[in-house]
């Protein structure tokens, strides 16, 4: 390898295309972004009492603990049993972390050795895919349908030697689907009977719509010994910037995700976990009363988007806050995004950065935007499509 340069792991993944978004945008003032999924309302007000009690004791700018503060762990605890019905405490154990991103991280490197295959669904996340490559592990891409669902015999034809874990979103980035919990059910089921490990992505839990309600398996049968479901406060309470998320995981990986916390971490943000604190105790409601805001943009969305049918495809979306429309055009994704943040002052993320290199996607997010916004947003983009594929 030449002096100076850097480690070739990391030569050959993708780059974070929102930053490059964002520069477009600040190179076009006025441009009103349907990109980047965050929420419109922020965490709730009795987190400042938090951040008060917190800032009285001088104790508390010290290190924590490595898997989180007690309390917060308690928390999650109650809300997993009470919610879901999922007891931590047989076979399991819960790991707090700065958000879900590093929770699947920590996943990756507690299972995998280099060159090991973890199975992707397509399209992917993208932070998941880099994460995988980043491990020096090999991302295998499997596709789903036309309609974003899981293929379950062509997942199960891609399990090879190699193969340490599949990964399901649901609901999903950045598709918005919800996987029906059969399929959930006979993908974990998969990876029981095969000794693979199944980590599940939960981070949307909270957002879905029309009665369609998300699965998750940590709370299926004889499930325990294999399953890790990862979760985070960024959307569901409007706290991304705090960086809280949490993970649950088969006890037998203790002292791995032990050992992988306290060398990227040491321990979670004090401060940010005494605000979580607040947030659960808010608990799902605070994020539920929220929806039917999302509902209104999303309706307006979509009642937009059925007018162009002839060149944008939108397959049925019951979660997250996401569309992944399919266009009918010969450019490129990165081309037409740019173009319509140039031309048209609306931004969006391209569809190439979710894996999906044959065909022109784009993808929408409509939970940061409110009623009024929503209607601005989608018309520039329905009026930029109209004009730019003529």
């Amino acid at each position: 390898m030449p002096p100076f340069t850097s480690a070739s792991r990391v030569e050959h993944i993708q780059a974070p295309v929102i930053p490059i978004v964002a520069q477009w945008i600040r190179e076009t003032p006025g441009t009103l972004s349907l990109g980047q999924g965050v929420v419109y309302y922020g965490p709730p007000k009795t987190i400042g009492k938090k951040i008060q009690e917190f800032m009285r004791d001088p104790a508390l700018n010290k290190y924590g603990a490595v898997n989180g503060d007690f309390e917060l762990r308690r928390l999650i605890q109650l809300k997993l049993q009470k919610e879901e019905g999922i007891d931590v405490s047989l076979g399991r154990k819960l790991m707090v972390t700065a958000g879900g991103n590093m929770a699947f991280s920590h996943a990756i490197f507690a299972l995998c050795n280099p060159g090991d295959e973890v199975i992707l669904p397509l399209p992917f996340y993208f932070n998941h895919e880099m994460a995988i490559q980043l491990a020096g592990c090999v991302p295998v891409l499997v596709p789903t349908d036309a309609n974003y669902q899981l293929q379950l015999g062509r997942i199960r034809k891609a399990i090879t030697p190699k193969t340490r874990a599949i990964v399901t979103v649901s609901p999903n980035n950045p598709t918005g689907v919800i996987y029906p919990q059969e399929d959930l059910f006979q993908l974990n089921q998969l990876c029981r009977r095969k000794k693979l490990f199944h980590i599940h992505d939960a981070a949307y839990e909270y957002f879905s719509y029309g009665g369609n309600i998300p699965s998750n398996p940590l709370s299926f049968p004889d499930s325990t010994s294999h399953t890790i479901s990862l979760h985070s406060l960024s959307k569901s309470y409007g706290f991304a910037s705090w960086r809280i998320g949490y993970m649950v995981y088969p006890e037998a990986l203790y002292e791995s995700m032990r050992k992988i916390q306290d060398t990227h971490l040491i321990c979670p943000s004090l401060i940010a976990q005494y605000a979580a604190c607040a947030a659960l105790e808010a608990g799902k409601l605070y994020s539920t009363q929220q929806l039917p805001a999302i509902q209104r943009s999303r309706d307006i969305f979509l009642e937009e988007l059925s007018t162009i049918s002839s060149i944008c495809q939108v397959p049925e979306s019951n979660g997250a806050f996401y569309f992944l429309l399919k266009i009918d055009t010969d450019l490129s994704s990165m081309e037409l995004v740019e173009r319509l943040i140039r031309e048209h002052k609306v931004a969006t993320i391209p569809g190439s950065t979710f894996g999906l290199t044959e065909g022109c996607y784009i993808r929408i997010a409509y939970g940061s935007l409110q009623e009024t916004q929503a209607k601005v947003g989608i018309g520039r983009l329905v009026k930029g499509l109209q004009a730019i594929l003529g």
